[in-house]
């Protein structure tokens, strides 16, 4: 599951219970820092926390502050400096050299526009969303926090801001999901300032497991824990059933001609052929060619299965393009000397990670830059 999906419950429980809470969010990072913007923590009133805005070093100090923020009942913004050596309240030997903004924000309940109950609008959610958090580095100044959640149509729910800068909130927005980065902008009006962050939300990946064999039952249970959705498609259904599988993988009994109508495909659908049935396979993969939004088909099995797949698609008239071929890893998973099962699936899943985030998997011991681009976090001034 998720972190979003995990606070997003938490909160209805705590909501539920009447208990007071207050959400915290990574809004801007300069230099290093474990989380990226875009992290969220959710804190209650007797000091329980649901997620993680750093590796551990910034909690212990957050929770004051949400509870400061709580009984104050005002957005707080706070600078974490983890370049500080001298920092006697996040600690000395961070190592991270970065510093990190957070927002606090107080939940009122009776609001339906708060923060998480515009977080809880993105979870069912099959296309990306940009979720706007407005905040003023002067932190004499009024912190609006989580405004607005603005979707590829410009639909946008939520509170609008100041009709100066909606407009160009919106432009940044449609930019944020075409070039799939989050946005960061600093407003001037006149003599004022506003910040903005624009994050660029993604839906879950979801990976397509053709084959229900045992190999297949740990593969979705790493996938689970990632917090991808999961999807066993097999003819067999004394393999694919709710009994081998976790109950939030979606089963499908079928046959392989009969795979896809059941699917709803996206630019988020990962399949993975490994049903240990040539035929099964390669039936699926001939549907799949079809589909051009696809961005990963990998084929469990070793190099003279895929050669012998593509010897008869070229005897069955398929001429493939380039693109069609770029898409398709086989043999699947990276060679990290995997032997096991779950082994196989950690090097499935690294692999379809690096895929969609257009990564090169390589160690990052070898990169001789910043781990995540500093250009990226950097506000873009606009002057109105």
């Amino acid at each position: 599951m998720r972190e979003l999906d995990v606070i997003s419950l938490k909160y209805e429980l705590l909501k539920d219970q009447g208990v007071d809470s207050v959400l915290a969010t990574v809004v801007h990072v300069e230099g290093s820092s474990y989380r990226k913007a875009g992290a969220r923590m959710l804190i209650d009133e007797f000091g329980n926390i649901t997620g993680a805005i750093s590796g551990g070093c910034l909690e212990g100090d957050a929770l004051r502050k949400a509870l400061h923020a709580l009984h104050q009942q005002k957005n707080k913004l706070v600078t974490y400096d983890t370049s500080d050596e001298d920092d006697a309240v996040i600690g000395a030997q961070l190592g991270c050299n970065g510093i990190i903004q957070v927002m606090f924000e107080p939940l009122d309940y009776k609001d339906e526009l708060n923060p998480c109950e515009l977080l809880k609008k993105l979870i069912n959610q099959k296309n990306p969303l940009a979720i706007v958090v407005q905040f003023n580095l002067d932190k004499s100044k009024d912190q609006p926090g989580t405004k607005l959640v603005i979707s590829e149509n410009s639909e946008v729910i939520g509170s609008n801001p100041e009709r100066e800068i909606f407009n160009h909130i919106l432009e940044q927005a449609r930019l944020t999901l075409k070039n799939n980065k989050s946005h960061f902008a600093e407003y001037l009006i006149g003599e004022e300032r506003q910040h903005i962050f624009i994050q660029n939300y993604q839906p879950p990946v979801k990976l397509i497991l053709v084959g229900a064999g045992n190999d297949a039952q740990i593969l979705a249970q790493q996938a689970d824990v990632l917090g991808w959705d999961v999807v066993v498609t097999d003819g067999r259904p004394t393999h694919a059933n709710k009994e081998r599988f976790t109950s939030s993988c979606q089963i499908i009994v079928s046959k392989p001609e009969q795979t896809l109508e059941n699917i709803e495909i996206d630019h988020r659908s990962c399949f993975v052929l490994m049903s240990h049935n040539y035929n099964y396979d390669m039936a699926v993969l001939k549907l799949l060619l079809a589909e051009k939004t696809i961005p990963y088909i990998g084929i469990l099995g070793p190099l003279k299965k895929y050669q012998r797949m593509l010897n008869d698609l070229e005897v069955e008239g398929f001429d493939l393009t380039t693109e069609e071929l770029k898409k398709i890893y086989a043999p699947v998973g990276l060679e990290i000397g995997a032997e096991t099962p779950a082994e196989i699936g950690l090097s499935i899943l690294a692999e379809i990670q690096s895929v969609l985030m257009g990564k090169t998997a390589r160690s990052l011991k070898e990169k001789t830059t910043p781990i995540h681009e500093k250009k990226e976090n950097q506000f873009k001034q606009v002057h109105i």
